[in-house]
């Protein structure tokens, strides 16, 4: 009856359906992962990239062969860096060194037309002041801000200027507008009072002179000369050989240059009239 019972139990369990389910439930399970496996060694290893913010993301095979074709397709000549051609370069050097050069060119004319000049000394007729070769710079503003003083150094155009002579001239301010100037005994006399010139040389006397064209006073008095308005009457400091007022007459204060401040050359000889 035992042996029976038995082989009927053994019977139940080995018919039983909820056994061959789970066997078919491993099975599967098995197979995936069997599957899983093999794919995951045929497949290429993922390569790692870190992002702009220092983290890493992981890049399928697949996206790391598309990254690496369209590197290799990348033509250097075909990308636009933003730099300027060889020829554009060239030409901008070229426009910017005429703008620079055009600029100088015209602060240059500026300051020569209205503000400052350099003028060469050719003759000895302000020596021992000025020598031949001396060069100095001229104020154009200086009596567009103030009257004209008596001993100051003046560029003025030639009033007697033939084919042969300077344009311009180079005096000192002896008498102005209005004074009258006297030479006797081979000094200056402004006005009856005697006029210290310090910049003669110590032996220097002045010259007497005929009364010349432009004064107020009569032409028949010798070394006198009543300097009429808007005028002034320059003498070179070498007295015995300058050719000035006391033969061309006072100069109008209208065809004045300027006034010589600084003497620049040479370059030793740098100094402040």
């Amino acid at each position: 009856m035992d042996n029976d019972k038995d082989e009927t139990e053994e019977k139940n369990s080995s018919e039983d359906p909820t056994s061959e389910w789970s066997d078919e439930i491993l099975e599967r399970a098995r197979e995936r992962v069997e599957n899983s496996e093999q794919n995951d060694a045929n497949s290429k290893p993922n390569s790692i990239e870190a992002d702009a913010t220092g983290s890493s993301k992981q890049i399928s095979g697949n996206e790391e062969t598309q990254l690496t074709q369209s590197a290799s397709d990348f033509d250097e000549d075909d990308f636009d860096f933003g730099l300027p051609s060889p020829f554009r370069s060239n030409l901008r050097k070229i426009l910017e060194w005429v703008a620079v050069i055009g600029t100088a060119f015209v602060v240059a004319f500026v300051i020569k037309a209205f503000l400052f000049q350099a003028y060469y000394i050719p003759s000895p007729s302000m020596e021992p002041s000025l020598g031949i070769g001396d060069r100095v710079i001229v104020n154009k503003l200086s009596y567009k801000l103030h009257d004209v003083n008596r001993g100051d150094m003046i560029v003025f155009g030639n009033p007697s200027q033939t084919n042969n002579e300077v344009s311009d001239l180079i005096k000192r301010v002896v008498a102005l507008p209005g004074e009258t100037l006297q030479v006797q005994d081979g000094k200056v006399y402004i006005d009856g009072n005697l006029m210290i010139e310090p910049y003669l040389a110590a032996s220097e006397t002045t010259s007497d002179f005929s009364t010349p064209a432009g004064c107020i006073s009569s032409l028949e008095k010798a070394n006198i000369c009543v300097v009429p308005d808007d005028h002034v009457f320059v003498m070179g400091d070498n007295r015995w050989n300058s050719r000035d007022s006391r033969i061309f007459g006072p100069v109008p204060v209208e065809s004045i240059v300027g006034r010589a401040f600084v003497r620049v050359w040479p370059l030793g000889d740098f100094k402040r009239l």
